[in-house]
């Protein structure tokens, strides 16, 4: 392992290719991206790096000749390119262009796209746990609204009428909230560039929609919201990191009660969001487990063991981080740690 801990990486090229090895690469602990060259200053590749806080340049020989630089990776598509590295690499630098990076290039689409449908068929398969919640919510106003219309059927006061009008109007509006909100939920998380997200609003949109999955009977509900926290990413992605860590935690507390805790906090540029329970914990021993694909405690047919993996997943491509602290029979407070973003005072549409 020590020979991959300084692995250092230029890339040239900033279009599409050189975007995806940015969000590829960044997450891997053993390698380090020295710099990104385009001669396109609007090339999106430097966008993502300056996000992400990779120099960028124009002048490809000087990033080529970097040093420390063991592999250049070049997704420019340009033979001549190929050439000059040929004949001006460093000597102990490797060179990763031509057919083979096409090749890297089309693993990272297919591994971007299997991510996407891993993170979808959990989503669709959570849904089916929801169904007891959504149709007492839906039984609810359904209920109002034909009694209602029975009573509207006899009824001569007009005044009545028009108030009973309005009740059905309302119950309507409710169950199509409901349907909404799943709707947005269960749609595949959009393709659109990261925008600024409102953290808190995104807590409180993932309440709702964790309703339909756990019974909140007997668990206290505290909000500790620092206003305008806010964060850079996908907004459907991370609603549906919020989702999983409330349902996890509400579920811990199903038999026993107990107090559902939502935080965030903003510290030294960082944005910490806790979700925390007072249910049975994790073992010490288990918690380097639950975020490996298909590890799950729960009993079998209530999980796929797939929420916690595709929450890390998602947090690690947001450039966050994900922490456990947790002691049996005590709870459990899972902490998500993202870069800071511009308050949403300032403009947050998510």
């Amino acid at each position: 392992m020590d020979s991959f801990a300084h692995t250092k990486v230029a890339i040239l090229g900033a279009g599409r290719g050189g975007r995806a090895l940015l969000d590829l690469l960044h997450q891997i602990p053993s390698i380090e991206i020295v710099g990104i060259a385009d001669r396109d200053p609007d090339a999106p590749g430097l966008q993502r790096a300056r996000e992400f806080r990779i120099p960028v340049t124009s002048d490809a020989p000087t990033l080529i000749g970097a040093q420390g630089v063991s592999l250049i990776m070049d997704v420019t598509g340009d033979p001549a390119m190929e050439t000059y590295l040929r004949a001006h690499k460093p000597p102990a630098t490797d060179i990763l262009s031509g057919s083979a990076s096409r090749l890297l290039w089309e693993l990272v689409q297919h591994e971007s796209k299997l991510e996407a449908e891993l993170l979808q068929a959990e989503k669709l398969a959570g849904i089916g746990s929801f169904a007891a919640g959504i149709a007492h919510d839906i039984n609810n106003p359904l209920q109002l609204i034909m009694g209602l219309a029975e009573n509207l059927a006899e009824e001569r006061n007009l005044a009545s009428v028009h108030e009973q009008a309005k009740d059905i109007l309302e119950a309507v509006k409710r169950t199509s909230a409901i349907c909404r909100d799943l709707t947005r939920y269960s749609r595949r998380a959009s393709p659109h560039e990261d925008v600024l997200v409102s953290v808190n609003g995104k807590l409180d949109e993932a309440l709702k929609i964790a309703r339909y999955a756990s019974s909140f009977h007997d668990v206290e509900m505290i909000k500790d919201y620092e206003p305008g926290a806010a964060v850079k990413g996908n907004p459907d992605e991370l609603l549906h990191v919020f989702v999983n860590l409330i349902t996890n935690a509400v579920h811990a507390m199903e038999q026993v009660g107990g107090t559902l805790t939502l935080q965030t906090q903003t510290l030294d540029d960082q944005v910490h969001i806790r979700i925390s329970d007072t249910g049975y914990g994790i073992a010490q021993d288990k918690i380097p487990e639950i975020f490996e694909p298909f590890f799950t405690t729960k009993a079998p047919g209530k999980g796929t063991g797939l929420g916690l993996y595709n929450v890390k997943t998602i947090v690690n491509k947001m450039q966050g981080m994900i922490t456990v602290d947790s002691t049996i029979d005590q709870g459990a407070t899972f902490t998500v740690t993202f870069p800071r973003a511009l308050s949403a005072e300032q403009g947050c549409p998510s």
